[in-house]
């Protein structure tokens, strides 16, 4: 069996390797779904372990979606094989989805019931809920993701954030092995983001594997520990958040008086010098920019600048944020407020 790819790696072309990796909760090899003549995913090899927080990144109409989707039954693959929880799927679908929570393209509910009477009747569809303990159930996921108050209120009268908690609730009536959450904190205002990252967090600690398509980078760095990047169809990248980060080019910021000059012993050390926007010092020097520290020591760096008569009065090293990877990844912009 091949070695999960690393953050750094290109999804690579169809492989004669079966699904069937021990410690993967999602995987799939050369996963195709065509409409058309179109390929909405094409030939993706996605790894997810088990007991991770895995975000499913990339930009709009990039198979996201359709990819969750096919992994759900909701859609049928073109081809390609796929294995959720161990179990090759679609010939699993009926004892898969009843370990799987999901909350997909937004929750629906009857707007005339209450959060508690929707819930219920949600419930009784799931002919693997026990009944005698349904109400204290549906009561306890209400409790969980912060709608006690408004059990009893009709749907109808929900804002859309109070919809998206909901339908974690419904998520979560039952305990799962596997969560798909799909943008879970959209309308969500501030306090209900933080909760929603403390809950997904605490139900991976407590073994339950989460897939969280998101569109916010910054909800994604704090919330997840795996990544997997989309773009027209393709995973281009997938990993460990740090590995992700790592793979991208770091930069260094210097603090100088002396710009000029320190911008070519950059160039000659073969950074790519440039101004660092909005980095002046108490000094009033400029910083510089250097991306690409192609395995120099800063050290070697600092040392350099100084023999050329550089006046340091700050150096830093950055790594490349999760924006800055993606960005390289897929070369669009992102969506990192909302």
């Amino acid at each position: 069996m091949n070695k999960p790819p690393t953050a750094a790696s290109v999804s690579a072309p169809e492989r004669a390797t079966p699904v069937g990796s021990p410690g993967l909760a999602i995987e799939t090899r050369g996963l195709v779904k065509r409409f058309g003549h179109r390929s909405a995913v094409d030939g993706i090899d996605l790894e997810v372990p088990c007991g991770s927080v895995f975000g499913f990144l990339g930009p709009n109409g990039s198979g996201k979606t359709t990819t969750i989707r096919v992994l759900l039954g909701l859609a049928s693959a073109s081809s390609g094989d796929i294995r959720v929880l161990g179990k090759e799927m679609p010939q699993a679908l009926a004892s898969v989805l009843p370990d799987v929570g999901a909350l997909v393209e937004g929750p629906g509910f009857y707007p005339f019931l209450s959060g508690t009477g929707n819930l219920m009747r949600l419930d009784a569809a799931d002919r693997h809920g026990s009944s005698s303990t349904r109400r204290q159930r549906v009561s306890d996921a209400l409790e969980r993701v912060g709608l006690g108050h408004a059990a009893g209120k009709k749907v109808r009268a929900y804002s859309l954030g109070m919809k998206q908690r909901l339908g974690l609730a419904n998520a979560m009536l039952r305990p799962r092995e596997l969560l798909v959450l799909d943008e879970p904190t959209n309308g969500l205002d501030p306090q209900g983001t933080r909760e929603v990252r403390n809950l997904v967090r605490s139900l991976a600690a407590g073994g339950t594997t989460v897939l969280v398509s998101s569109h916010l980078l910054a909800e994604v760095e704090q919330m997840c520990t795996h990544v997997g990047v989309m773009s027209a169809g393709r995973l281009v990248a997938q990993g460990p958040l740090e590995e992700l980060g790592a793979a991208g080019q770091a930069h260094v910021v210097v603090q100088t008086p002396d710009v000029e000059l320190a911008s070519r012993v950059l160039r000659r050390l073969g950074l790519v010098p440039g101004e660092a926007p909005g980095t002046g010092s108490p000094w009033g020097t400029t910083a510089v920019l250097g991306t690409g520290i192609n395995g120099r020591e800063p050290e070697a760096i600092v040392a350099a600048l100084v023999a050329d008569g550089v006046r340091v009065r700050g150096f830093t090293v950055e790594n490349a944020s999760l924006e800055e990877r993606f960005v390289s990844l897929t070369g669009e912009g992102f969506d990192v407020v909302g």
